[in-house]
């Protein structure tokens, strides 16, 4: 079978460097969070940039901008959401686990699938968070953790967890 008919195998550690820097080049300017479709190449497959408003915008594997097939985002042929920072944790060699890997399981609805998608990156923000916060938290003012809502937030607008801590230390102590 051709790398132009394989289905991708759903493992973002699969991309390569360069399909992998345009895609965050394109999450900068249209959204920061991502989902890649089941369907097309293995070499990089169309994926959907996600803004906050949920706008999404879609580009191909040579990352211009297309209009998706029909059911090409839909359940079963989509992977779960990204954030920008866990993208660029897979750029620099990085890994991103998931309880049940970037693959969606197939459910009846769209929401149920979107709903999964979005506790598995809240479950890594809240990882992300907590390892900051456990190696550093002899360096950290006592009471930040009466900003922690604010910090997750700032993860989930795709800075790290090291960005978002000085933002609010920055702000507030």
């Amino acid at each position: 079978m051709s790398t132009r008919t394989k289905r991708w195998n759903g493992k973002i550690d699969t991309f390569t460097p360069a399909y992998l820097k345009n895609v965050v080049e394109k999450m900068t300017d249209y959204g920061d969070r991502v989902q890649f479709a089941l369907t097309g190449t293995g070499i990089g497959p169309n994926y959907q940039t996600i803004n906050s408003s949920d706008k999404r915008m879609t580009f191909d594997s040579s990352n211009r901008l297309v209009h998706p097939g029909e059911g090409e985002f839909g359940v079963g042929n989509v992977s779960g959401i990204f954030t920008l920072e866990q993208i660029k944790t897979v750029l620099v060699g990085g890994v991103v686990k998931t309880s049940s890997g970037t693959r969606v399981t197939r459910s009846s609805s769209g929401a149920t699938r979107n709903t999964t998608a979005a506790v598995k990156a809240q479950d890594l923000v809240d990882a992300a968070k907590y390892d900051y916060f456990k190696n550093n938290r002899q360096t950290l003012p006592p009471t930040i953790g009466e900003h922690s809502a604010e910090i997750t937030g700032l993860m989930k607008k795709g800075m790290s967890a090291e960005e978002a801590f000085n933002d609010v230390v920055k702000r507030y102590f």
